[in-house]
């Protein structure tokens, strides 16, 4: 099949209404050939009780094997009238699951899903998850999970484009000659693909945009005037009006916009912008100040009745509310003329063959949008709200987002952090309760009936296990999928727990009182993720009610957003993108086709500001506080713009007096609710800035800056100052003292790092810790090193005795589905580390290896001093070179890689040994002595024996003995042996980094255990080592060195079994 027949058999097949012989013909040309021999139909007689209120029959239109030998099916499947294809995602995405799983189980299937009352439809690719598991019987084989399928989705059909789908398809239906394996039919429907081909588009249409602002605000005095006057600027401006565009794009698939008189919402043209820039609406000279925004300013954002009628446009526009479609700033757009060249919006160029126009209409009208959210089992290969984060991602310059600290966090971690918070939280929220530690005295009768004050009791909180951890797990994770089997009453085995039945009513009165913040809110990941969590549980509970009338998505959505979430970020943009998601996640389950609801302000939910600011309290200005938390719902709810003014100024008063005139944010005071409700959010959670200052060539602060934040953060504050750190005390001190978690995630640093000691000290002194999670993979764009999730909880127990679940991963993909080693073992063991270092383990015997080798041992810096190199004090290309300069010019060595296991290998250069070009290292390290050389750069220790009086520079450690009685050749022998590295690598967390490091710190914690004989015997080895590696005998120094590392087991005792773990690790 040439290119041509593909682009015409795509478009044939995906731009009209469904053809049961079209998509047969694309499913062949696709696979190249199906087995039809096993095809059939079914109706609804043959479909399971559990789906057929959504499936009303289906069909195979055969099977196909991969050159892999991978099983799929090509099936349509028809909806009930009932069901809608955007509405039933997991009982159809379940149903495919149960056909495959009962059809000699099939890894996958290429499907039609069909609505009868539709003219799109989706054309999905469903793939199945089988986990290897070992039977009672002893034997190995394979089950599906309970969230057993993958689902990935265009939507296609009239009215839809077809272009992401033919830039996916074409190389496929080419190609004849090869038949296409499961991945390579995967990849063509990769979400990521298209998403990061519309990156690069919106970033070029956004600056296209921006420049012409530029231009315009340059040449013309009147709007160079209005937004210097309203402190508008171009960017902000460029970023706004590409948000409200992408927004009337997901509107206009809602079926909202152009709505004919009488008609209901739902019943608009979905190409309503191109209807508008093609003058169907009413002719114009300028489509932004002529179309736009009226559109905008005068229709969207002004309340025009129930029937919201627009005279301008002649058709049904709904009023939305919320600030979006205000004017930036309140520039005056009325007496202001902005004049952007209509070619910015819709244009003829030519782009190739097929494809033309360059505008923004015209991008964006090639690219499906969808406003469901994708969701690790489910996703649309379409513009969804999410991608509106990494879209803001994108548009940050380079060195901006470098300031920021800002990197935008997978939707994988998203999903596992949101879902191990709200569990944490249900667990103590149902399963604690408060006891008083004392009796409380019995009443007396009084004479006179003046108000009785109760007493303040000391009380505590107990736990009384209502609902076990595990079955909140269940709940949490798979509760939408059991919830749908619960709610046909269908005898499966997929039930769920009882615990959870039987306090329906407790978890979902805990689910609405969560309250949860985002100190560093971006663009609203963290948020939006934890209201699908809030939102998906309590559906999950609805079965369990019988007044269902306010438990609609919508209603749960928005008492979600007005009573649960809460964010702050210092970037203006960034907040207002976390709104507009929110708003599309309402927007996305208002199914009232009669009356469109204004959308909620969130200018006191989601909030522009320094989440490290703060101020003076008073003890005199409860009424003020009162009155801030009347006034804050009422302004959440209100859609009249001279009501909604008035409750902002009175708003913004109250906080100016609060904040004695400085107009400073300070959670206490924009959020005080949520403070005198419980003294702290229930859940913390977010992706902090990644930025330090104090490192070498890395950003300045201010002394005025670093002092206030010695001062605000004394117990994450050090001399070299991360903005993480100082963000992870600020998420345990907004934290509820009683049980509120904090979870983010930050760079592994903090585990080890010598600069994050007093963060370690305050959580394990304030909080229970519950997790980390090692993430040993790159999780952001940016190189950022390592990351690491955890879970504090912050609470007055004994946190001592609390049990630490130690996971690590391979993928975001893998934590998501909770694929990876796990180990649990106390906090306390953190406690006696050296400044409190995290010490991660992820299985009981490198655990048990590990403190083996510490017990009866002595720290290695008890022995021999270990010192960085030499400084020169004009950098070191002043104190090194590769020839003799002098007198003072000594054999050196400038590299790490001129030490080998127990010998250098000098490159021939020289050092300056001159104490007046020396800035560090030169009174530290007795060179002429013997002593040890070990690399700083790698991921495992090489040390070697140097008696020649060698200089090294600081890439290099360097060490002494610290008394005659240290035998050096004995401490070589054990830092070059296999268990020393083992412990080494099991305890540093460096394998695997880009550049990893070994640092003095934890050189110094090595374990040496001293016995006389084997310090002999061993130093012995050492000698024989380094006299072959001289002599070039490499095979007889191997040899050597295995019986070094025979002898080293026999002195730290290991069985073995542990000596062939450690043989096995892959340690060097």
């Amino acid at each position: 099949m040439n290119r041509d027949q593909a682009r015409d058999l795509i478009t044939q097949t995906f731009t009209h209404a469904f053809d049961k012989s079209r998509f047969g013909n694309l499913a062949v040309n696709l696979l190249n050939r199906i087995d039809d021999s096993k095809a059939f139909a079914r109706n609804n007689q043959y479909i399971k009780d559990a789906f057929k209120d959504h499936i009303d029959r289906f069909e195979r239109l055969g099977t196909y094997t991969s050159p892999d030998n991978e099983k799929l099916d090509v099936l349509i499947v028809h909806l009930t009238k009932v069901a809608k294809i955007e509405r039933a995602r997991t009982a159809i995405r379940n149903f495919v699951a149960d056909h495959l799983k009962e059809r000699d189980g099939k890894e996958a299937a290429l499907v039609a899903f069909v609505s009868p009352t539709e003219k799109q439809w989706r054309f999905s690719y469903v793939k199945m998850e089988y986990a290897t598991v070992e039977k009672d019987s002893g034997k190995v084989g394979v089950e599906a999970r309970l969230t057993p399928a993958r689902r990935f989705s265009y939507l296609v059909g009239e009215g839809e484009s077809c272009h992401t789908a033919q830039t996916r398809f074409l190389t496929l239906l080419q190609d004849t000659a090869t038949d296409p394996t499961l991945t390579q039919i995967e990849e063509a429907f990769s979400v990521e693909a298209v998403t990061k081909e519309f990156f690069g588009k919106y970033a070029e249409l956004f600056g296209d945009i921006n420049t012409a602002l530029e231009k315009l605000v340059a040449k013309d005095k009147t709007l160079r005037d209005e937004f210097k006057t309203k402190g508008v600027n171009t960017v902000d401006f460029a970023k706004k009006l590409m948000g409200q565009i992408v927004f009337l794009y997901f509107l206009q698939k809602k079926g909202w916009l152009g709505v004919a008189k009488g008609e209901d919402w739902g019943t608009g043209s979905r190409d309503f912008l191109r209807r508008l820039a093609n003058g169907e609406y009413g002719k114009y000279g300028n489509f932004f100040n002529d179309m736009l925004e009226p559109l905008f300013y005068d229709t969207l954002a002004t309340d025009r009745g129930h029937e919201a009628w627009c005279n301008r446009f002649k058709c049904r526009i709904p009023f939305l509310n919320g600030g979006l479609f205000e004017p930036l700033g309140d520039y005056d757009w009325k007496k202001t003329d902005i004049i952007l060249p209509n070619k910015l919006f819709t244009n003829d160029e030519y782009i190739e063959e097929g494809i033309t126009g360059s505008g923004v209409l015209d991008v964006f009208d090639r690219y499906n949008f969808t406003v469901n959210e994708a969701e690790p089992l489910e996703k649309e290969v379409a513009i969804d709200p999410e991608m509106l984060g990494k879209v803001f991602e994108n548009l940050i310059e380079e060195n901006r987002r470098k300031g920021l600290g800002a990197y935008y966090t997978p939707r994988e971690i998203v999903h596992y952090m949101c879902q191990e918070s709200l569990i944490n939280y249900l667990d103590v929220a149902v399963n604690t309760a408060d006891e008083s530690l004392v009796p409380q005295k019995a009443k007396q009768a009084k004479l006179f009936s003046e108000p009785e004050h109760e007493q303040n009791l000391l009380k505590a909180s107990v736990r009384r296990e209502l609902v076990p951890r595990a079955d909140l797990e269940t709940f949490v994770r798979l509760g939408e999928q059991i919830s749908h089997y619960e709610s046909v009453k269908a005898q499966y085995a997929i039930k769920m727990p009882k615990s959870i039945q039987n306090n329906a009513k407790t978890l979902d009165d805990a689910l609405g009182a969560i309250t949860v913040c985002d100190p560093a809110v971006g663009s609203g990941a963290f948020p939006v993720g934890m209201m699908t969590e809030i939102v998906r549980a309590r559906t999950a509970l609805t079965p369990y009610f019988k007044d269902v009338a306010e438990r609609t998505a919508y209603h749960l959505k928005r008492h979600a957003i007005q009573n649960c979430l809460y964010g702050v970020d210092i970037d203006a943009s960034a907040v207002e993108i976390a709104k507009l998601r929110l708003w599309l996640s309402l927007v996305v389950d208002e199914e009232d086709v009669k009356q469109v609801k204004p959308l909620p302000n969130l200018d006191y939910k989601i909030v522009a500001g320094s989440s490290l600011t703060r101020v003076e309290k008073t003890l005199f200005n409860s009424d003020q506080f009162r009155q801030l938390e009347t006034l804050k719902p009422k302004h959440f709810d209100e859609s009249d713009r001279q009501k909604k003014a008035e409750y902002k100024k009175q708003i913004e008063k109250l906080i100016h007096d609060l904040t004695n005139g400085l107009e400073i944010f300070d959670f206490e005071i924009y959020f005080s609710e949520v403070f005198h409700a419980k003294g702290g959010f229930d859940v913390v959670v977010a992706n902090p800035p990644y930025i330090s200052y104090g490192l070498r060539g890395g950003q300045k602060m201010t002394k005025e800056d670093k002092d206030y934040l010695k001062r605000a953060f004394p117990d994450s504050a050090e001399y070299k100052i991360s903005m993480y750190a100082i963000f992870m005390e600020l998420g345990i001190r907004i934290s509820s003292q009683r049980n509120g978690s904090s979870c983010f995630i930050v760079p592994d640093s903090f585990l080890l790092g010598m600069y994050f000691s007093k963060i370690r000290a305050l959580a394990l002194k304030e909080c229970a810790i519950r997790q980390l999670v090692l993430l040993p993979f790159k999780v952001f764009k940016a190189d950022v090193g390592f990351s690491v999730i955890y879970l504090f909880e912050r609470n007055s127990e004994n946190h001592a005795a609390n049990t630490v679940r130690s996971i690590t991963a391979t993928s975001s993909e893998n934590i998501a589905r909770r694929r990876g080693a796990e180990f649990s073992y106390s906090q306390g063991y953190f406690s006696r580390q050296r400044c409190s270092k995290f010490r991660l383990f992820f299985n009981q015997q490198t655990f048990d290896i590990v403190e083996k080798c510490r017990n009866a041992a002595k720290p290695l810096e008890q022995l021999v001093r270990f010192s960085s190199g030499l400084i020169g004090l004009d950098g070191q290309d002043a104190i090194s070179f590769d020839t003799k300069r002098g007198a003072k010019w000594l054999p050196g060595i400038l590299s790490g890689g001129d030490i080998l296991k127990f010998v250098v290998r000098p490159s021939g250069a020289y050092i300056l040994y001159d104490k007046a070009h020396i800035k560090s290292g030169y009174d530290c390290v007795d060179y002429g002595a013997a002593k040890l050389f070990m690399r700083q750069t790698g991921d495992s220790l090489i040390c070697s024996y140097d008696t020649t009086g060698l200089l090294c520079l600081n890439n290099v450690h360097v060490g002494n003995s610290k008394s005659a009685n240290v035998n050096l050749k004995f401490v070589c022998g054990l830092l070059n042996s296999r268990l020393l590295n083992f412990f080494y690598q099991s305890i540093s967390l460096e394998v695997g980094r880009v550049m990893p490091q070994t640092d003095i710190e934890t050189i110094d914690d090595l374990p040496i255990k001293c016995d006389p004989k084997s310090e002999a015997d061993i130093a012995g080895l050492t000698d024989d080592c380094i006299r072959h590696i001289t002599s070039g005998r490499k095979d007889a120094a191997e040899s050597v060195a295995k019986r070094i590392d025979r002898l080293v087991y026999d002195l730290y005792g290991l069985t073995e079994e542990e000596i062939q773990i450690v043989e096995q690790s892959g340690g060097k």
